[in-house]
């Protein structure tokens, strides 16, 4: 039978997930930091689909790979500053300073998998924005191709538009909510 348990974080809890990301984004400035980052949130993400995860755990940690698409994909277009931001926020999986080491067994995930949890409802819009555009450009070139029509041709056309409208709507939420409403991290 599932049990919920809500475990209430203050402020001094939340900063030391702050100065993980504060961290990462002093450790981002260089491509070989960026890709180790990138690296070591893929293989989390490895490690949680092995199943030898708790459900908790395993569930949290499978929300990184939206994060992963988000900065991977060309299509997007995210800014390099977006990116980089991002994966600050994922540096806390590489970060040897994390609160539970990994290498405990049962509980070593524990913390990566609250932090998983802070960082996706942090970047909800964003990836809100970005669930949009996959689902726009999937069934974009769904009806492209059932009119008999290559998708790839004029493809950026397309593209273009919906995702400046997506990017636009997306940063302006996010000025909104840096401007004192509901964030409880600075990513940005």
């Amino acid at each position: 039978m599932p049990f919920d348990i809500t475990i209430t974080l203050s402020d001094m809890d939340l900063q030391k997930f702050q100065e993980s990301i504060d961290k990462g984004k002093l450790a981002v400035n260089d491509q070989e930091s960026a890709e180790a980052i990138e690296q070591k949130a893929s293989e989390l993400i490895e490690l949680a689909t092995g199943g030898n995860l708790p459900t908790f755990v395993h569930d949290r940690i499978l929300k990184l790979q939206i994060l992963l698409n988000m900065i991977r994909d060309t299509e997007w277009k995210l800014t390099e500053a977006e990116r980089q931001s991002i994966r600050g926020a994922l540096y806390y999986f590489v970060d040897p300073d994390d609160l539970i080491p990994d290498h405990i067994p049962g509980i070593g995930f524990l913390d990566d998998a609250m932090y998983a949890e802070i960082i996706v409802q942090e970047l909800k819009t964003e990836i809100k924005m970005y669930q949009e555009f996959c689902q726009f450009r999937i069934s974009e070139e769904n009806r492209q191709r059932n009119k008999g029509i290559d998708p790839h041709v004029g493809r950026e056309d397309w593209i273009s538009d919906k995702r400046t409208m997506l990017h636009a709507r997306m940063r302006e939420r996010r000025s909104l909510s840096t401007g004192g409403r509901s964030l409880r991290m600075r990513i940005f």
